[in-house]
């Protein structure tokens, strides 16, 4: 598939994704949706690829929801469809073996912020601002924000920020637990960059089980969640990485990992 609206550039072990819909402030229809999946899916099989940034084309918008337009004349049935293609999307990027960071450059409304939720951590402009505008247009979140945000920070918040429908600064979404970090737009690449590059100094399947562990345990019982993290890590002892890690670490040198 040629994309058009999504560009994937992989450099030193690194993926940017960026939404490129400027004109339209990025946003999500059914052909960018597609897009995306087909893109994270190829980012997924590519050994080559340790982490991932996505982020949207501009200095205006992430990507600043869904194409309203495209949502306007949808029957029930179609946005049901529609709900459901843009869950699928958002719950592959969560359960990647691969970390995603999201660099919110701008607006992140709607199904932008749903993008955002579903990707490991999210770094934002200064000039961000995060929200679900869709109460505002008689409906509600429906790829994944309802679920995710609650997780995140709360039901509280999470409900005061849907029903209200407004937009919060990144600052404040920084206070609630939304972000990770805030910087200027202009150290926004740089950051984000830094984060990417640390993290693929580390064991591939290291980063990777410990996502497992963490997505996966979110919707256990705690016990269950620490037997399951005991069976993941006793599988790392198994492996090439495991083995290279410690034995750089005793012979005080950097280790060499292979992702094995």
């Amino acid at each position: 598939m040629e994309e058009k609206y999504v560009l994937a550039e992989i450099a030193d072990g690194i993926a940017q994704v960026t939404v490129n819909r400027p004109t339209s402030l990025n946003a999500l229809n059914a052909e960018v949706l597609a897009e995306l999946e087909c893109v994270f899916y190829e980012l997924e099989q590519d050994q080559s690829v340790q982490v991932v940034i996505v982020t949207g084309a501009g200095e205006k918008a992430f990507v600043a929801g869904a194409d309203i337009k495209e949502m306007a004349e949808m029957t029930a049935y179609q946005a049901h469809q529609f709900g459901l293609k843009g869950q699928r999307l958002m719950l592959f990027i969560e359960r990647m073996s691969k970390p995603v960071i999201a660099a919110v450059n701008g607006y992140a409304l709607g199904g932008g912020l749903e993008l955002a939720l579903a990707c490991d951590f999210i770094y934002a402009s200064e000039n961000a601002k995060v929200g679900f505008p869709e109460v505002t247009l008689g409906i509600m979140p429906g790829f994944g924000g309802t679920q995710n945000l609650a997780r995140l920070i709360g039901p509280a918040r999470a409900k005061e920020l849907v029903y209200s429908g407004r937009m919060i600064s990144a600052e404040k979404a920084l206070a609630w637990g939304v972000v990770n970090e805030v910087c200027s737009q202009a150290e926004l690449g740089a950051r984000v960059l830094e984060l990417a590059r640390e993290v693929a100094k580390r064991s591939p399947l290291g980063v990777g089980y410990a996502k497992n562990a963490i997505v996966n345990g979110l919707n256990m019982g705690k016990e269950d969640g620490f037997r399951y993290e005991a069976s993941l890590f006793g599988v790392l002892f198994a492996t090439e990485d495991q083995k290279e890690g410690m034995t750089a670490f005793v012979e005080k040198r950097k280790a060499a990992f292979l992702g094995k």
